[in-house]
């Protein structure tokens, strides 16, 4: 009897053992978590120790900032815009008018060229000859007057502009440019809505006045070619003319050009707009074909020929205050062209 006792005692005494050792194990195995000392700084006699905090650093909240958008830069010209008619508007067909397009130049090469001078005009649209410059009537394809198709043609891109600068053609504009030099800088006007609350701002040019561009300069070359034994006339670029005065000083500051065109590159626009004829309407002709056939009157401003110094004719000793005698040596010019002709041939 006492021997099972002794084997029951023995066997509590290991169970109690083994719970022992299973909770040991479950506190080892629990994870330890990281505690942050702080550091302490001894005193001068090492008696106490000071605990030193290392200052927090606050981060202020970054506020986005929008950007603010720039203005609109207006890329148009300050001209009106003509509507198209919804029905034909003559009793002809004239839409093969439209798909015209210019005979190429003739080439002329340098070597055959005996006489070669640049010669620069002034056409003055008020003059009777140069009355169709100045044609107001509205079409499918625009306002007649040559002002307006220039600058038609300048806002559909389909002519590159040149600064006026020089007349050399260097300097290309945008249409932005070619409409501030027409209508001055932009304006602002305001925006509102259906309850008078204004809701934004648009800048826009004021509308400039068609008939205030009466004056052209053309830049043309005159060549003899002694091949074909003809004289030739080529237009190089076209610039309308502009009065500059200041009302509020009292100052008038002359002419000046706005921009340059270049002529070749203008003759596919030119030869899709009739001319207006007021006495022969079974007869009408292009733009084109009136500059190729020389149908205007514009004096002579200058030229090349005796004209070392490279002056306007207005410029020349003697003739600055002499209206007359610069429209007289502006035809003294055209007279040595015709004579220079003239006596190549022996009768």
């Amino acid at each position: 009897m006492k021997k099972y006792i002794k084997y029951v005692v023995l066997l509590l005494c290991f169970g109690i053992f083994t719970v022992n050792v299973a909770e040991a194990q479950k506190k080892k195995a629990k994870p330890r978590t990281a505690t942050k000392r702080t550091p302490t700084k001894q005193g001068a006699k090492g008696k106490k120790n000071v605990k030193v905090t290392t200052p927090t650093t606050v981060t202020e909240p970054v506020v986005a900032v929008a950007a603010i958008p720039a203005p609109a830069v207006e890329d148009s010209l300050p001209v009106p815009v003509v509507k198209k008619s919804l029905r034909p508007n003559e009793a002809v067909e004239s839409s093969n008018y439209n798909d015209k397009t210019p005979l190429p130049y003739e080439h002329l090469r340098a070597e055959d060229a005996l006489f070669r001078h640049k010669i620069w005009r002034e056409i003055d649209t008020r003059e009777k000859l140069n009355l169709p410059f100045r044609y107001s009537a509205d079409d499918n394809n625009g306002n007649q007057r040559f002002i307006s198709i220039l600058l038609k043609a300048i806002q559909d891109k389909e002519v590159t502009v040149f600064d006026a600068m020089d007349d050399r053609f260097t300097t290309p504009m945008t249409i932005g440019e070619v409409g501030k030099k027409l209508g001055g800088d932009s304006v602002p006007v305001p925006i509102f809505d259906s309850n008078g609350v204004q809701t934004g701002v648009v800048y826009k040019r004021n509308e400039i006045n068609l008939d205030s561009f009466y004056k052209f300069r053309i830049k043309e070359e005159v060549i003899f070619d002694k091949e074909s034994s003809r004289l030739f006339w080529r237009i190089l670029g076209i610039a309308p003319l502009k009065r500059i005065r200041i009302e509020s000083q009292g100052l008038d500051l002359g002419e000046t050009e706005l921009f340059w065109v270049y002529y070749p590159d203008m003759r596919p626009i030119f030869s899709k707009y009739e001319i207006y004829n007021g006495k022969n309407f079974g007869a009408r002709m292009s733009w084109e074909e009136l500059f190729e056939g020389r149908m205007f009157y514009g004096r002579i401003i200058k030229s090349t020929i005796d004209n070392p110094y490279d002056r306007f004719i207005k410029n020349y000793p003697g003739l600055t205050d002499y209206p007359i005698l610069q429209l007289l040596e502006g035809e003294n010019i055209k007279d040595k062209i015709f004579n220079y002709e003239q006596d190549l041939w022996s009768y």
